[in-house]
């Protein structure tokens, strides 16, 4: 009996995103695969003055699809996480459950990040509190602003009463909540959690403030063409924001109602770089750790290993690292592993990003199809992977498929998926 099967297994039953290139996970699925970006040229007037005018926003807005008075009472982060949750919920059939009365609440967990939190309510709120005074700050300011808050608002919406976790560990932060979801089930705290992350930060100081540390790419052609992860002309990220939810269960919960189950997480791995606040070691060794850790904890031999979602910003120091961490952990085996990165197509959600990325990768094992990378057109020489451009079918059998996350402040996280 191997490790894995000698401890409780932990499956994927319910899946809902919004991101910049679909309201709900099957349109953001179908343009994944279709290649389609979601980067434009941002329209607010204050665009104009920065020195990056494009981002990767929303292709709907939340509060098209949330009650009008529920909707002004969340920070835009936490509106784009309940509509993602609300998805993943109805997906995983407990919407049902929990209507008729046959879930126990005190065995449902919520674990959902942000790397920044409610960042546009805290600023929106000291413009008017510089402007118009104190007494016109918002009374629901603080717990729309709190990081937590996502977490909070999808604890009463599904009736979680486990813990309701908020890992804040920068562009790491998403993967994490997955990571402490797998924790919590295993460790028996609940049956059900929801989790991922979100993130709504394309306001003018965070983009000022990226883009002056260089992180940002100001490259200002077509917006579509300018998250180019791995390409020799890649000069930086592009700010996306939206939200990623996947509703995890332990496998005798799920199979004692009859759900769906979408794949198996079969472990992570987290580590931290201890090299600087900003820039990845550029050996690659923290995330090295991190992937070596959660091959180890999901009891899957490293040729297990068939598709990989990268996290692959477009810069130029960390898409090389993930390179180098993936030839140190996968071996001579990496030859025959597709690595894509969708960030090419979504740009970055920070906090958001490696939970998004996750509802992909767990689509990309149960329809057997890796999505492409755009926007790849010389690769860079020190990148020796094999890169999809196009969709490419994945083996059938029992395969396994990685997620990367990297995060300022050295945070790595990889989480192992495998075909139910």
């Amino acid at each position: 009996m191997s490790a894995t099967d000698a401890r409780t297994r932990v499956v994927v039953t319910g899946l809902g995103t919004t991101s910049p290139v679909g309201g709900d996970a099957p349109s953001t699925w179908e343009a994944l695969v279709a290649g389609r970006s979601g980067v434009r040229r941002l329209t607010q007037p204050w665009a104009e003055e920065m020195a990056v005018k494009i981002g990767a926003p929303a292709l709907v807005d939340p509060t098209d699809v949330l009650e009008r008075v529920k909707a002004r009472r969340l920070d835009r982060s936490s509106q784009l996480a309940m509509v993602a949750a609300m998805e993943a919920w109805a997906d995983s059939g407990l919407v049902t459950a929990q209507a008729d009365g046959d879930l126990d609440g005190d065995r449902v967990g919520v674990a959902m990040a942000s790397g920044i939190g409610g960042v546009t309510t805290l600023l929106s709120n000291y413009d008017t509190l510089k402007e118009k005074g104190p007494r016109r700050v918002s009374p629901l300011a603080v717990p729309m602003l709190m990081p937590n808050g996502p977490a909070a608002n999808i604890s009463l919406y599904v009736g979680a009463r486990a813990a309701v976790n908020t890992p804040v560990s920068a562009c790491a932060s998403g993967n994490e909540a997955i990571a402490m979801a797998i924790d919590q089930i295993r460790l028996g705290r609940a049956d059900v959690v929801v989790a991922g992350g979100t993130e709504a930060a394309i306001h003018p100081l965070p983009m000022a403030a990226f883009a002056n540390m260089m992180a940002l790419s100001k490259n200002d052609a077509d917006p579509t063409t300018v998250s180019r992860p791995w390409d020799t002309a890649r000069d930086g990220f592009v700010l996306g924001e939206g939200a990623g939810v996947l509703v995890l269960e332990s496998e005798a919960h799920a199979k004692a109602r009859g759900a769906r189950i979408y794949a198996e997480v079969r472990g992570a791995g987290i580590t931290a770089d201890s090299h600087d606040i900003a820039q990845p070691d550029p050996a690659g060794r923290g995330g090295s750790r991190a992937i070596k850790r959660a091959l180890l904890e999901s009891d899957i031999d490293p040729t297990s290993i068939v598709h990989v979602n990268a996290h692959a910003t477009s810069t130029p120091q960390g898409d090389i690292a993930e390179g180098l961490m993936l030839h140190a952990t996968l071996g001579s085996h990496v030859d025959q592993v597709v690595v894509t990165s969708t960030k090419s197509m979504t740009g970055h959600l920070l906090g958001g990003a490696g939970a998004l990325e996750a509802v992909a990768t767990v689509l990309a094992l149960h329809h057997r199809l890796a999505p492409p990378t755009i926007n790849l057109d010389n690769q860079d020489p020190a990148v020796e992977l094999d890169i999809a451009t196009k969709p490419r079918d994945l083996p059938e059998g029992d395969i396994a498929a990685l997620n990367n996350s990297f995060g300022f402040g050295g945070a790595n996280v990889a989480v192992v998926f495998a075909s139910a």
